[in-house]
């Protein structure tokens, strides 16, 4: 808990001036609210004195602490208001930061729905929390403190009285608090499970349509919601006990406080105006106390919601930037591979090993094999989406490792075989890798990739909406937009994944003869499985096994009647 608010006031005491407005016109606003039963004794006192020039000048006086209360309540208000919602702010862009910053590996692991469901959750818990922590805890505690100093200064049995109930109520609410704290944390658990089932079904509604999975999915949602439901009806009973335990000491703490006033004032110990002011006191303090336990409970709501939220800021990164990043001036595209071995986390067997390929300035070099024989792993790792345990990726002669990630990765295009795009229009995405593009220079792309027929046919043309991930295009048109998205990039290495394979053939003689004549002279790395868009390629790269069983050119590679690319493409133009 301590780590969680050490993260809270990093992000609070960043406004220092509006933290030291609010703490200063709190503390003055939470005593004069809480002085109202002292002047109920001297309203009481000066009465039955009948001391009316002194019962005036109680009145001005307590209509101006009245009016000060409210002045004050309002300037913390505002400065409170200006902390928290900038502090908040700075929460929800860091871990948003966070987020893209944590490797590859950090994704694959998570379920979409339920990091979504993490950060709303998390983000109104970050207010909640410093509202309870900084606001109300505060002005309770100085309303107990101010009450029960001056019960002390007339009666100090009475007072006694009132710390030992106070000090019961607390600790029966320690108790009840952190077990509601266990069981919301256990709620938390299920509703991320639950969050994630439904986001991959909305996501994924046209694979479920597909195979006429719906009943099925909704008995797989209804069977995960009964343990849902366990864990929830827990977190309620723990509400109600909280609830009744706090109700039945409260009110039997005012009745033996009130009994013993009761009795003191009946043989002449107490004044009338001392019994007022210990009434006035003790009908409040208790009902504050309820009012504290609630507050505690609410706090330990939100503990358990910020604490998911706070723990993504904890991930430590495997792939690091590093502390002296070199930025070359100029990218020649110069690509090295040098006895590279590689085994993913998760895996027992290397994917790659001593791997080795050199790739010139301006040469295509095309990557193809069996599935799982590391053509993908070997496009993650140029891009460092995973580190390496041996050898050396260098680019110009520049250890990969030595760059900022961001800067490596902003002078590659990928054209990935599974094109993602923003729900936004179809200039968004195609401008998304440049840099304030013009539409102009988006309509180029785009008829470079022979995308800009289609565009032309829509009512809306660039300015259409594509839908989540893409849905309102077909496969063929995601890819050309993804296309025409590198295109508009122009980086200086261009790695093409299988990224004419949802294409027809007419289609992709079109985009094979444009990507080429967009590619001349950049460094170009295709990953693929239809053999005929890698004819034209300086290089071929047979991966088997972790490493290069064959290369060469495609003719070279052909006059090899046994070896394993003259297999492959034996293969498919027997099946052409």
């Amino acid at each position: 808990m301590k780590n969680n608010f050490r993260i809270l006031y990093h992000y609070l005491f960043r406004y220092k001036l509006s933290a030291l407005i609010f703490v200063s016109t709190l503390l003055i606003f939470a005593v004069f609210e809480n002085l109202t039963p002292y002047f109920y004794k001297q309203f009481v006192d000066a009465a039955f004195s009948k001391d009316f020039s002194g019962l005036l000048q109680i009145f001005v006086l307590y209509v101006g602490i009245r009016v000060s209360e409210l002045i004050f309540e309002q300037i913390s208000r505002i400065a409170y208001d200006y902390n928290n919602f900038n502090a908040g702010r700075d929460a929800r862009i860091d871990i948003f930061s966070k987020i893209h910053d944590l490797d590859f590996a950090f994704h694959l692991s998570k379920s979409t729905g339920s990091l979504i469901s993490t950060m709303r959750r998390g983000d109104g818990a970050f207010f909640d929390l410093s509202e309870i922590v900084n606001f109300d805890l505060p002005r309770l505690t100085i309303g107990f403190v101010i009450a029960i100093g001056f019960i002390f200064s007339i009666r100090y049995e009475i007072a006694l009285v009132v710390l030992v109930a106070i000090l019961i109520n607390i600790m029966a609410a320690i108790f009840l608090v952190k077990q509601n704290l266990k069981k919301r944390q256990e709620w938390n658990d299920e509703e991320d499970r639950v969050s994630g089932i439904i986001t991959d079904n909305l996501i994924n509604f046209d694979t479920v349509k597909l195979f006429a999975k719906e009943s099925w999915e909704q008995k797989r949602l209804t069977e995960t919601m009964k343990i849902w439901m366990q864990k929830l009806w827990g977190f309620a009973y723990s509400f109600r006990m909280i609830e009744v335990v706090s109700g039945v000491l409260g009110n039997a703490s005012i009745i033996a406080t009130l009994g013993l006033s009761l009795y003191m004032l009946s043989q002449g110990e107490l004044t009338p105006g001392e019994f007022v002011l210990i009434l006035g006191f003790v009908t409040g303090i208790y009902p504050k106390f309820t009012q504290m336990v609630f507050r505690l409970r609410a706090l330990a709501k939100s503990y358990a919601d910020l604490d998911k939220y706070f723990a993504i800021l904890g991930n430590e990164l495997t792939v690091k930037d590093p502390k002296k990043a070199i930025r070359p001036k100029v990218i020649n595209g110069d690509v090295n591979f040098d006895k590279v071995t590689f085994t993913y986390p998760e895996g027992k067997n290397p994917v790659l090993k001593d791997f080795s390929l050199d790739i010139k300035r301006g040469q295509s070099i095309a990557l193809v094999g069996k599935s799982g024989m590391g053509k993908s792993t070997i496009i993650k790792l140029l891009m460092r989406f995973y580190d390496i345990q041996s050898g050396e990726i260098s680019i110009d002669g520049v250890n990969i490792k030595k760059m900022e990630k961001s800067f490596l990765r902003s002078f590659i295009g990928v054209v990935p075989q599974e094109p993602i795009l923003f729900n936004n229009s179809i200039s968004f995405n195609v401008g998304y890798g440049a840099v304030n593009p013009t539409l102009e220079q988006v309509q180029a792309a785009c008829k470079m990739a022979y995308l800009d027929d289609f565009i032309e046919t829509l009512p809306l043309k660039y300015e259409t909406n594509v839908g989540e991930r893409g849905i309102k295009l077909s496969g063929g048109q995601k890819q050309r937009l993804a296309i025409a998205r590198m295109i508009l990039s122009n980086p200086e290495i261009v790695i093409f994944d299988e990224a004419t394979s949802h294409l027809d053939s007419e289609s992709e003689r079109a985009i094979q003869e444009a990507f080429w004549k967009a590619v001349q002279g950049k460094t170009t790395i295709v990953v693929a499985h239809r053999l005929a868009t890698i004819v034209k390629a300086d290089k071929i790269v047979v991966v088997n096994d972790g490493g290069i069983a064959e290369i060469g050119s495609h003719r070279a590679l052909l006059q090899k009647k046994d070896g394993i690319y003259a297999h492959y493409w034996s293969l498919q133009t027997d099946i052409d």
